[in-house]
């Protein structure tokens, strides 16, 4: 039997990786939260709403405590939770992030951690679920685009980080000289197979 103490692990480490996920857009502008940085348009912001809708499914249609928030439905899904439209404000898609904590926070409070589920858009085999399976997955689903967010702040401003309070300064040389030291790696390795 899975105890309380597993539920509220979970529930203390996707709290965590809310939060790691959110602060990777402290201090961005608009225009940086959202533009596209890698070939397939990945971007801060939209990694930011593709998790809270997420959650706002996972935590809310399958286990019949639908979102206050309003979302397509899950067979209508065409890729527009990754990335915010003009009109769509940081300030919108982080308030949309929050409310839909609440929301999950209250699903998961609420359920007992062998409450069952429905995931419809699973394979049929592992539709019928429980709220133990849902954390765990949902928490993958943080965890993995949490660390997209965090090489892709790396890359616009070289901010690096768990938690502002872990934050170091950076120090360009330092980064350069361990770069260029794994370049070195790289090359030598290559050229000793090749």
């Amino acid at each position: 039997m899975i105890d309380e103490r597993a539920k509220d692990t979970l529930h203390g480490r996707l709290r965590r990786d809310r939060e790691a996920l959110l602060w990777k857009l402290d201090g961005l502008s608009e225009y940086d939260a959202r533009r596209p940085l890698t070939a397939t348009g990945t971007n801060l912001l939209g990694l930011v709403k593709h998790v809270a809708t997420v959650e706002a499914r996972y935590f809310g249609e399958v286990f019949g405590r639908p979102s206050p928030e309003p979302l397509p439905r899950w067979q209508d899904a065409d890729g527009s939770d990754l990335w915010a439209a003009e009109d769509e404000t940081l300030d919108q898609v982080v308030g949309f992030y929050r409310r839909t904590w609440e929301h999950a926070d209250a699903t998961i409070d609420a359920l007992p951690i062998d409450a069952p589920g429905h995931v419809p858009w699973w394979p049929e085999l592992y539709a019928d679920t429980d709220l133990f399976a849902v954390m765990v997955h949902v928490l993958g689903e943080s965890v993995r685009h949490a660390g997209h967010a965090d090489i892709l702040r790396e890359g616009l401003d070289g901010r690096t980080g768990l938690r502002p309070e872990h934050e170091k300064r950076i120090d360009e040389e330092a980064r350069a000289a361990h770069r260029a030291k794994l370049e070195r790696a790289a090359r030598t390795a290559a050229s000793s197979t090749g």
